[in-house]
C-alpha cells in the first residue's frame, strides 16, 4: 500500500541512516510502522541549539511527528518519545551488523509502501542484538528470511525433488533448495554442506524473533553459515552494501 501525502502525523519509527545535506539539514531516513521507509528533512539539524538533537542520534528509535509526503522527502518535526540501542552505539562490531542488516532491508523494499511485520522484526533484532544475543546470529536469520523479498525464495522444508524430509540434504543453487541424498547426483555443483550447516539454514529461515530465547553455534559452523550466505548473496541475490564490505573487513582485522 502506497501512502497518500498527509500533514503533521505521529509514526513510529527507527533511524536507518543519518547524512549532511545542505548548510544547516539533515537527512534522516527512518523505518516507520505506519508508512514504510520514508526519507526526511530534518531542518536546522546542524545548528548547535538544534532541540530535537538526540532524536535522529545513529540507533534511535521511538515515536516521532512529521509531515509524511507521498514522494520526495517528508519533513521531519520532532521526537515524542524516543530512546537509544545504546549497546549497539558503543560497540563497533554489534554498531557494524546492525548497520548491514539496516542496508539489506533498505533495499530489499521500495520506499512509502508499508512493511509493518519487517518493521516488528527489525524492532526485535536490534533490541535482541542490544541486549547481548550474538549480532552474528540474528544477521544470519536476517539474511535468510530476506532471501525472498530480494526475489530468492529457497525451499528449505523439504527435498525439491521428491520433497522427503527424512534423509541427509545438500543445498542446491540451481535448483532453488534442498536436495536429498537420493537426488544428489541431480546437480554435481551442490554446495556439500555439511548437516549441521544445514539445520542452521533450515531453522534461521522460520525463527521467530518473538520466541527466540537463546541458540549456541559453534565457531566452525558459524564460519560455514557465513560462507554459504556469502555465496547466496554473491550468486543469487547479486546485492553487496557498503557496510558488508566493513563488516568483513572487521571480522578479518580479529582473525
Amino acid at each position: 500500500m502506497i501512502v497518500a501525502n498527509i500533514g503533521a502525523t505521529d509514526f513510529t519509527g527507527i533511524l536507518m541512516y543519518q547524512k549532511a545535506y545542505r548548510e544547516h539539514d539533515m537527512l534522516a531516513k527512518f523505518i516507520t510502522k505506519q508508512f514504510g521507509k520514508k526519507m526526511f528533512i530534518v531542518r536546522g539539524a546542524k545548528r548547535q541549539n538544534f532541540k530535537n538533537r538526540a532524536a535522529v542520534l545513529p540507533f534511535t528509535y521511538g515515536t516521532f511527528n512529521g509531515v509524511i509526503k507521498e514522494e520526495g522527502l517528508s519533513y521531519f518535526n520532532s521526537g515524542n518519545t524516543v530512546s537509544h540501542y545504546q549497546q549497539i552505539s558503543d560497540d563497533i562490531e554489534i554498531n557494524a551488523y546492525a548497520t548491514y542488516v539496516m542496508s539489506l532491508i533498505d533495499f530489499a523494499f521500495p520506499d512509502s509502501v508499508q512493511i509493518p511485520e519487517w518493521f516488528e522484526k527489525l524492532s526485535l533484532g536490534l533490541a535482541l542484538m542490544n541486549d547481548g544475543f550474538d549480532a552474528s546470529i540474528i544477521t544470519n536469520i536476517f539474511e535468510i528470511q530476506l532471501l525472498e523479498a530480494f526475489g530468492v525464495a529457497p525451499n528449505w522444508v523439504d527435498c525439491v525433488v521428491c520433497h522427503r524430509q527424512d534423509l541427509p540434504f545438500d543445498y542446491s543453487e540451481s535448483m532453488g533448495g534442498l536436495l536429498c541424498s537420493n537426488h544428489w547426483d541431480q546437480d554435481e555443483y551442490r554446495l556439500h554442506l555439511d548437516q549441521r550447516t544445514i539445520y542452521y539454514l533450515r531453522l534461521f529461515s522460520v525463527v521467530d524473533f518473538r520466541k527466540l530465547n537463546k541458540i549456541d553455534v559453534n565457531a566452525d559452523t558459524k564460519s560455514k553459515l557465513r560462507q554459504v550466505i556469502d555465496q547466496i548473496y554473491t550468486r543469487s541475490v547479486g546485492y553487496v552494501p557498503k557496510s558488508k564490505k566493513f563488516l568483513d573487513q572487521l571480522s578479518n582485522f580479529k582473525l
